[in-house]
Formats: C-alpha cells, sequence, structure tokens
C-alpha cells in the first residue's frame, strides 16, 4: 500500500479518529526534510510573505510568488500532501478564483488549494470543487483581513462570533471542502465546530480539541524573531544557527577554514 498522502486519506483520518499533522514550507530542502520526518500536509502558506520575504503581513504576496515556491516544495517531497495558498486578491471572483487555483495545480503541481472566508467564499469553494481542484477552507482569524478585523485578534470570544464562526464553517463543508483550517478561535468553540464538522478541522491558536494542528515552521523551529501565545518552540534553531555562523566567522578570520581537510590536493 503507498504512504502516499492523499484528499480522501485526509478525510478517513478524521473518522479513525487519528490526528493530522501539518507544517508549512516554501522551499526544496525543508520539505524534503518535513517529508521524510512524515509530516502529513505540507502547507505552502502566504506566510511566506512575512517569514521569507520579511513583508509586515501577507497582503503583499503574489500569486507568482506561490507558484515557484509551491513547485519547490512538490520538489522536496515524496508522500505529503501538498496544499498551496491562494493569495489576497486571488479570488475575488470566480473566473480569477478558477484561473489562478489552475495555475497552482498546473504549473506548480500542487494538489489542493486553501481560501480564507466562508459563507462569503462559499460560491467560489464550490466551482473550484467542480473543477475537480481540492479546497481546504480557513476560517476564525484570517491574515488577509487584516485591515477589516483591525488587527490579529482571537475569535468566537461571545455568542454572535460562535453563531458566525459555526456558520462559515458549515458553509465551507456544504461547498465541498475536503478540510478546514481553524485560526486563532477560542478552543470551546474549535472543538464545538469540530464535533459539528464531518470534514477535519486543522487548528492553529484553537486549542487541542482540531482534528489536526498546523504552525508554521519557522516558529515551531525556533527560527522566528516573535512567536504567538499558541507556538510552542521545538528547537532553538536560532541559538544554533547563531553559533555555527559565529564559530564560522572567527574560523575564516584567524585562518583556521578552510585546513587540509577541506583543501584539495
Amino acid at each position: 500500500m503507498s504512504d502516499k498522502i492523499t484528499v480522501p486519506k485526509i478525510v478517513a483520518k478524521k473518522r479513525a479518529k487519528e490526528p493530522i499533522a501539518v507544517l508549512t514550507a516554501y522551499d526544496f530542502q525543508v520539505a524534503s526534510i518535513l517529508d521524510d520526518c512524515g509530516i502529513d500536509i505540507l502547507l505552502v502558506g502566504d506566510s511566506l510573505g512575512n517569514v521569507v520575504y520579511g513583508f509586515d503581513s501577507t497582503l503583499p504576496v503574489t500569486i507568482e510568488m506561490m507558484i515557484a515556491h509551491t513547485a519547490a516544495v512538490v520538489r522536496g517531497r515524496t508522500n505529503a500532501l501538498v496544499v498551496a495558498d491562494m493569495p489576497f486578491m486571488s479570488y475575488t471572483s470566480i473566473k480569477d478564483t478558477l484561473n489562478n487555483a489552475g495555475r497552482l495545480i498546473k504549473e506548480a503541481m500542487a494538489e489542493a488549494v486553501k481560501l480564507e472566508g466562508g459563507v462569503r467564499v462559499a460560491d467560489r469553494i464550490k466551482a473550484l470543487v467542480e473543477a475537480d481542484i481540492p479546497v481546504m477552507g480557513h476560517i476564525g482569524l484570517r491574515p488577509q483581513a487584516v485591515n477589516i478585523m483591525g488587527g490579529y485578534k482571537v475569535q468566537g470570544r461571545d455568542k454572535s462570533e460562535t453563531s458566525s464562526l459555526l456558520d462559515d464553517a458549515k458553509a465551507v463543508e456544504d461547498a465541498g471542502a475536503f478540510a478546514v483550517v481553524i485560526e486563532g478561535v477560542a478552543a470551546n468553540v474549535a472543538s464545538k465546530i469540530t464535533e459539528t464538522l464531518s470534514i477535519p478541522t486543522i487548528g492553529i491558536g484553537a486549542g487541542a480539541g482540531c482534528d489536526g494542528q498546523v504552525l508554521v515552521v519557522n516558529d515551531m523551529l525556533g527560527i522566528s524573531e516573535h512567536t504567538p501565545k499558541f507556538v510552542r518552540n521545538f528547537a532553538p534553531l536560532s541559538n544554533i544557527i547563531k553559533d555555527a555562523v559565529s564559530d564560522y566567522i572567527k574560523s575564516v578570520r584567524d585562518k583556521t577554514f578552510p585546513g587540509s581537510k577541506e583543501s584539495y590536493k
């Protein structure tokens, strides 16, 4: 039996109560390492705008950036399912949605796309599914809507927000999405959504009650300068990298590198 992760296998994990592990990836080498570890889904997030390009938000990310990075990730993975984010303003109409998602599938060889929103984007999710493009939804805190939302604020802290989140989640499921990311949502509300839906929920800052979890790989490896409360640093790579680079600089300056072992004869 093949170890390749597919959309039906992800959906089946919810029924089997098997937690789904997701991480972002933006390049060939990191994708290859994560894939070797057995990650279920590699999400080529528009968070690359922050961690790769140094933007203050995800808003400047273009479809061309997403295609280039997704293609690199696809080349680096063997088994993981590759999902590509649709960047800001790439799905304002059904026509644009189909065109841009089609580019991610055809040019970058993504296996699914992710777009933010619930009720208001249900028609675009439905159109993509009807075009045989698998879709992962994204509700709750939506980074592409940071200006409308007034910042990165936790969602679901009152009855009105909770009701809207449940409506969004159901709309995403009814439109045909195979899974939905729940970001920045009160844990009890995310659990309620998870219990309500038949499709898997992938939490980020949404507590332990979701069917799976996703983190920005730079955050969980301790590379990012600032990390949200919901992130656990699984490795202090920033310090390790700084120590290694400092050692390299010293070795170059005191002429102990390269030595005989690193030189050709």
